[in-house]
């Protein structure tokens, strides 16, 4: 996959899945309602975030909080992650950057609580391609609360050259947790499998379900070498323990800063272009399966689209972005769908209940003019589900030019139908959020002008009115994404973390 890309981070609202049309997280999983456990916000990677006290009116009043000052070792390429313990009053926010450092902050005051240092990351030099140096911690961390643990993927430079290893550390305190890390390709010779880290990268975010911590793999930038698309599920409480895919044809690398999405049990993923494959071998589709990882040929669990050969010849990527659940209602009842973004611009819509295999989609449509490489953000307005993401999309409403935020509207029917609702006029490169007072009132859009105007914008999910544009930030690393958590709005940047105040804090100034 041969564009400049790297990941982004993750989270976990009460999302009021009851009342909405998305699919989000189970009814069980939502008892850390002021917790943000992992990339977008929940499994189903639905980007929204449940914040009461920030309508519309609140967002206009938005601020930075010039008082938080929590620095950073290292560029920011995954989201940070936010963990309020039970009873506790305050917040810890986890980042892990470049420099294979992860690190604990006070969520109110920024101070460190605690720093650990994983190894040493890999010096560009070091690999055959690539354009991060140096190479460390990309994909977003997951956290466990109930074991009070953080996971993640680290790069790191060894005796033996560049690995990848998982490692598992305490929430409370950094240390690493008994049995872990986990060398990967290590792990997979045990079993007969090759897996060369030199020249697979690990940009996707995380996923931890029914106690299996989920790893997916891609290349560099460039494609080089002998790299596949690979998961690595590794059990939690026996880590010697795994399951794992791996993509038949070279390539087909899972690049999406999302990753996995998952609905119920059900996880699936886009892969990119596969390398000289002449049939069909795993590259640009959806994949369905279970936590096992086992590989299905029946249609029902994958879909590719037709011209996939061509897509392959053009490196334009179906894996790009992760694939995002939704359902749709209607007049016979909900509809489980999926919708995948590619790098030709075009939206797939899929039946989450049997993907259709090569060109099996219910619908398909060419939504955007340029490469769709970030992570979307769905939410509903009224009957409709709009997903939002960073591409300069085609038919918008609004005039003229520098509209890097496009919005779909997904209406109901047979096949449901998509257009384009609004763009949103900023340029960058951010993956977007959506927060909602109530899990379906007062929709915003936030989105990050990351690489570009550098400012974090807000838009009335509903129309498009920009309600709220930032002075510029500096460090914001492409595909960044913010989250959303009860009193604040909080920014990873090369460095730093931003920390953004409005109306209905406590600790936000009075007055304009």
């Amino acid at each position: 996959m041969n564009i400049r890309r790297v990941v982004s981070m993750t989270a976990r609202p009460v999302l009021m899945a009851g009342l909405f049309a998305l699919a989000l997280l189970p009814p069980s999983a939502r008892a850390q309602e002021r917790s943000v456990l992992t990339y977008h916000g929940d499994n189903s990677r639905s980007g929204q975030y449940v914040v009461p006290a920030l309508s519309w009116e609140k967002a206009r009043s938005v601020q930075l909080d010039r008082a938080f000052n929590a620095r950073v070792a290292g560029s920011i390429y995954a989201q940070p992650l936010y963990w309020r313990p039970p009873d506790a009053s305050t917040g810890m926010l986890f980042v892990a950057t470049e420099d294979d450092v992860v690190q604990a902050f006070d969520a109110t005051t920024g101070k460190e609580l605690w720093r650990r240092v994983v190894g040493r990351p890999v010096r560009r030099s070091s690999l055959p391609c690539g354009n991060i140096d140096p190479l460390g911690i990309t994909g977003t961390p997951a956290i466990d609360a109930a074991a009070q643990a953080i996971y993640f993927d680290a790069a790191v430079e060894r005796g033996n050259g560049p690995r990848h290893e998982v490692f598992a550390l305490s929430t409370r305190d950094g240390s690493v947790l008994p049995g872990w890390p986990i060398d990967v390709a290590d792990l997979l010779h045990k079993a007969g499998r090759h897996f060369d880290p030199s020249v697979q990268n690990q940009r996707a975010a995380l996923t931890l379900l029914d106690g299996t911590v989920y790893v997916a793999f891609s290349g560099h930038f460039g494609d080089c070498g002998n790299f596949h698309g690979w998961v690595v599920g590794i059990s939690l409480h026996e880590p010697g323990k795994h399951v794992s895919f791996e993509t038949r044809a070279r390539g087909g690398g899972i690049w999406a800063p999302g990753g996995l999405s998952v609905s119920g049990r059900d996880i699936y993923f886009a892969t990119g272009n596969t390398l000289g494959a002449q049939t069909w071998s795993d590259g640009e589709a959806v994949f369905h399966l279970g936590p096992d990882l086992r590989r299905s040929d029946d249609k029902k669990d994958y879909f590719a689209p037709s011209d996939w050969k061509a897509l392959d010849a053009g490196d334009v990527d179906l894996g790009g972005s992760n694939p995002i659940p939704l359902d749709v209602p209607g007049a016979d009842g909900t509809r489980a769908l999926i919708l995948a973004l590619g790098k030709d611009g075009k939206a797939y819509l899929l039946d989450r209940t049997g993907l259709g295999g090569v060109g099996g989609q219910l619908a398909a449509a060419t939504v955007s003019q340029s490469s769709i490489v970030t992570s979307p953000a769905a939410y509903r307005v009224g009957d409709d589900i709009f997903v939002a993401f960073q591409a300069s999309g085609v038919r918008c409403p609004q005039p003229g030019r520098g509209h890097d935020l496009t919005v779909l509207k997904i209406t109901p029917g047979s096949p449901p139908a998509m257009a384009t609702a609004w763009c949103g006029a900023l340029r960058g490169r951010g993956s977007p959020i959506v927060t909602t007072t109530d899990g379906h009132s007062n929709p915003i859009v936030w989105m990050l002008g990351a690489e570009g105007d550098n400012r974090l914008h807000a838009f009335r999910g509903d129309t498009g009115e920009p309600i709220f544009v930032s002075e510029p930030l500096s460090g914001l690393r492409r595909f960044q994404t913010l989250i959303a958590t009860q009193d604040r709005l909080y920014v990873g940047a090369d460095g730093r973390i931003y920390a953004f105040l409005f109306e209905g804090n406590p600790h936000a100034p009075a007055g304009p």
